[in-house]
């Protein structure tokens, strides 16, 4: 009887401790020991972080035993998810949903559809993202380059009011299906064709429903300070937020008067025009080789493009125009023009123009260089790096208080061509080059340009910061190895010092390591929800 009596006590004893564990693990994850920067700009904090149900549920401190998992921070730094306003994910993501390169640098949340390009159905998009899912968060703007080729493919002329009224039903559809805002990219064909008013009525509606607009610019070399002055009107006119994208001057005799460009954003918002910028940390830009030829040679299709660029009178005219540009630039050479992605011989990738004149044994000229250009153009183009800005103006844009830092990258197949370096490393280069060792950033700040500062840009109400209630996207770094890894010269590189990163509270790095979960979710623009 005794020996039953005591089966009987243990039992209940057990089952008490079940019930009692299970009670105090009310939370799905604890990370514990860290240093809290919450993404707002205030000094760090010693602080657990509990998380339940993809939510942070607790900021203070907690219990080991709350946690049905803990992590131990080890004093390192626990800080929001980094949130890249400025990408290029179209097609690669549906191919490379675990996005890794934007993972190892801390982005647990990206906005894409920028420079005029995107999808055009943005609601197909999203559910095509939902059904393969993905690591990342993932919203989008829609482009005005992509609508105004559907209605008027790329001529060069005004739109019909007809035309115009066309693709204002379209900017209004894809802000119903969730688009955050409208992009512009005012260098690419055919946004290039478009005068201010057009843009101004697309970006009316995009305002009627609490979208932003975000530009690539018209000019960001000799005629920068018009370009800016433009994306500030159309904020004006339209009512909108502006962020205008990758601020920079690229144009070598005005290298140094970031003073007066950002000086523009400023008087603008004196005025209470809602401006932002955002920047990726490097001195060089990337984009199609198209944009080094006349913005005119390149409308009405590849055909009627072939015949100008064969034709002996008006390539001659194409590249007067290009070495005038480069002379306004104070160069001589094409040498700053670098190929990442050459479809039609990639055994160019990572040589300049000057190099592969050279190598193919052509006469050592500008002239040379310029009909090189051509050549490649009319085989189908490249993918280009130009080396084209100082560090200077870097730092100075850099330490404007209302700039983001944005990567305006892909998905990269890892080992593939000879990308820009800024889409492996934009973030952890501010932490560990602009941060840690120049020192002209504090942490905080730098944290909070690239999570509550973007948040509040893109109204993403429950991200960005380390709250109770916002989504479990979190980070656990440390501020003393955070570093970046990719080069110009060795470009696929992940960034390193990056313990945690968690999207909706599910762990898709881990000790360093991508864990190929998939758990990011889709950020829909205001208009989703009216």
């Amino acid at each position: 009887m005794k020996i039953f009596t005591s089966i009987i006590k243990t039992k209940i004893f057990l089952l008490l401790f079940i019930v009692n564990s299970a009670f105090a693990q009310k939370y799905d994850l604890v990370i514990k020991n860290g240093r809290v920067i919450d993404g707002s700009g205030n000094p760090w904090f010693a602080a657990d972080v509990a998380i339940k149900s993809g939510k942070i549920a607790g900021i203070g401190f907690f219990q080991t035993s709350e946690g049905a998992k803990v992590i131990d921070a080890k004093n390192q730094i626990i800080c929001p998810g980094f949130i890249d306003v400025h990408t290029h994910v179209e097609d690669a993501l549906q191919k490379l949903p675990t996005a890794d390169n934007f993972i190892y640098d801390g982005v647990t949340s990206i906005i894409t559809g920028n420079c005029g390009g995107s999808e055009l159905n943005l609601a197909k998009y999203f559910d095509e993202l939902k059904q393969i899912q993905t690591s990342v968060n993932v919203g989008s703007l829609i482009g005005h380059n992509t609508v105004r080729r559907y209605v008027m493919k790329n001529v060069f002329r005004d739109p019909t009011p007809k035309e115009q009224v066309q693709m204002e039903a379209l900017v209004e559809q894809a802000m119903k299906d969730g688009a955050v805002g409208l992009a512009t990219g005012l260098i690419y064909i055919p946004g290039t064709y478009s005068k201010t008013p057009e843009v101004v009525g697309l970006a009316r509606v995009a305002s009627m429903y609490n979208g932003v607009y975000a530009s690539h610019i018209r000019d960001e070399a000799s005629k920068v300070k018009e370009a800016i002055e433009e994306a500030i009107n159309i904020g004006r006119e339209a009512h909108i937020p502006v962020e205008i994208s990758h601020f920079k001057i690229s144009s070598k005799p005005l290298w140094g008067q970031s003073n007066t460009t950002l000086g523009l954003v400023e008087k603008a918002r004196l005025e209470g025009i809602d401006v932002n910028i955002d920047q990726y940390p490097y001195t060089a830009s990337s984009t199609n080789m198209g944009t080094m030829l006349p913005s005119w040679a390149l409308s009405d299709g590849d055909s009627v493009i072939h015949t100008r660029l064969t034709n002996v009178e008006i390539r001659k005219k194409i590249r007067a125009e290009m070495l005038k540009n480069l002379k306004a630039d104070n160069r001589q050479s094409f040498d700053y023009a670098f190929v990442a992605r050459y479809k039609d011989d990639s055994t160019l990738n990572g040589k300049n123009i000057y190099e592969i004149n050279k190598l193919l044994g052509r006469k050592a000229s500008a002239e040379s260089e310029a009909d090189l250009i051509m050549d490649m153009v009319d085989k189908g183009g490249a993918q280009m790096i130009f080396h084209k800005m100082s560090e200077e103006d870097v730092v100075r844009i850099l330490q404007y208080p209302y700039t983001m830092i944005a990567s305006d990258a892909g998905v990269i197949q890892f080992n593939k061509n000879v990308p820009h370096p800024r889409g492996y490393g934009s973030n952890a280069r501010v932490l560990g080059v602009y941060v840690r060792e120049k020192q002209v950033l504090r942490l905080e700040d730098a944290i909070r340009r690239m999570t509550s500062l973007p948040a509040q840009r893109f109204r993403i109400d429950n991200r960005g910061l380390i709250r109770v209630g916002y989504a479990a996207d979190v980070l656990i770094f440390d501020e003393n190895k955070i570093t970046d890894k990719a080069t110009f010269e060795q470009p696929h590189a992940y960034s390193e010092g990056i313990e945690v990163v968690l999207v909706n509270g599910v762990a898709v790095l881990e000790n360093g390591k991508h864990t190929g979960k998939k758990s990011g979710e889709i950020i829909y623009g205001k208009g989703k929800f009216e």
